[in-house]
């Protein structure tokens, strides 16, 4: 059995990760096999600025018919390729109760107490969201209509609008079901149909939730059950339920871990990370559930992950070296601060500033000015 280092691990996701950056085809990125998390403003670019041999804005990406944005694993947004879409809404179809009830995380005690199962009020609120969004609306206009529709139970009264709301999580899960995605760029959130949407799927697609795990272990293995089924949102026990077959077990830190089949030579020989990268906040290399192997210092783990306000973290190596923020001038000028975790190299504090201007490129300022904290 294969004994992997750490160095070795990082290595090989700097290389699933496309960090190398060696491609212009931004629809090639391996990172669209999970989905590309958008967040934050420009998240989304940013995280492509890191990876592409070229340059794409998040406007840009919003325009491209090859992409979608819907709200997909853990309710988050996310940029999905178009062509993969109804797979992906399968994958997202709860195996079971408890894995439906797993999926709706930090909103389950109130699921519970509405007095339904949680796939059942998943459905119900997926059908009033197909019922109600037949063009672009507002996330507000949405939620108001969809509301009178759902059973009481789903809903809640929000003290900071004065009014009876569904519960956001079910509704962000639901949304898909719906056949409705998100406008990119839009400002409030705004639904929309999603072209040609078929009918409601509520059958279990094993296979296509295998595909998600799958994908979770090229880009972030060797990996455990426990941290796959953290990125999709339900228990380890599930996560088993969708476990694929072609794998390689590997030992890691003395634990089990394991990657697909085909990517075992990648594991077994990664090229040097030697690559500076600056990755904004959600970037899928932080998406990692094992943030110990990624940033052993515990004190290290809080400023990169905040509970609030997360930082871009700054890779160099293969290893999270620091952190950074924006602050942006009108559209003019875009101020980086950045504040890396020890002194590093002449040629990587050049190597990062280079970096900054993609950054400024990708969020369409023309001036940017970077200070070391």
């Amino acid at each position: 059995m294969l004994e992997v280092d750490r160095e070795q691990m990082l290595a090989y996701r700097v290389a699933a990760h496309g960090l190398h950056r060696e491609t212009t085809d931004v629809a090639s990125l391996a990172v669209f096999g999970l989905g590309l998390q958008s967040t934050q403003r420009d998240t989304a670019a940013v995280s492509i600025a890191a990876r592409l041999n070229g340059t794409v804005t998040e406007e840009s990406l919003g325009e491209d018919p090859r992409f979608v944005l819907a709200w997909t694993h853990r309710g988050a947004p996310h940029f999905h390729r178009a062509a993969e879409l109804a797979e992906v809404t399968a994958a997202l179809v709860p195996l079971d109760e408890a894995d439906a009830m797993a999926r709706m995380q930090w909103q389950r005690k109130q699921v519970e107490a509405a007095g339904m199962g949680a796939r059942e009020g998943l459905f119900a609120a997926a059908r009033a969201i197909r019922q109600v969004v037949d063009k672009p609306m507002t996330k507000g206009a949405v939620s108001t209509a969809v509301t009178k529709i759902v059973p009481g139970g789903l809903s809640y009264f929000c003290r900071g609008c004065d009014t009876v709301h569904i519960l956001e999580q079910v509704m962000r899960l639901a949304a898909i079901h719906g056949g409705a995605r998100l406008e990119p760029g839009a400002f409030p959130a705004t639904l929309a149909p999603v072209a040609g949407r078929g009918r409601l799927r509520t059958k279990p697609d094993v296979a296509a939730a295998t595909s998600v795990v799958e994908e979770y272990l090229r880009l972030h293995g060797p990996a455990t059950a426990s941290e796959a089924a953290g990125f999709v949102g339900t228990t380890a026990t599930k996560a088993k339920e969708m476990w694929p077959a072609d794998l390689a077990e590997v030992r890691f830190g003395g634990r089990r871990a394991f990657v697909p089949v085909d990517a075992l030579g990648l594991l077994e020989n990664p090229p040097e990370p030697d690559v500076v990268r600056l990755l904004p906040p959600w970037d899928p290399f932080l998406q990692s559930r094992d943030r110990a192997t990624l940033v052993p210092d515990k004190a290290r783990q809080k400023e990169v992950w905040k509970i609030l306000g997360n930082p871009g973290a700054l890779l160099v190596e293969g290893e999270l070296a620091g952190t950074w923020r924006t602050k942006g001038s009108g559209r003019k000028r875009l101020d980086f601060t950045v504040s890396p975790f020890w002194t590093l190299p002449p040629p990587a504090r050049k190597a990062a500033e280079e970096e900054a201007e993609r950054v400024a490129v990708a969020r369409g300022f023309a001036d940017l000015r970077v200070s070391w904290g």
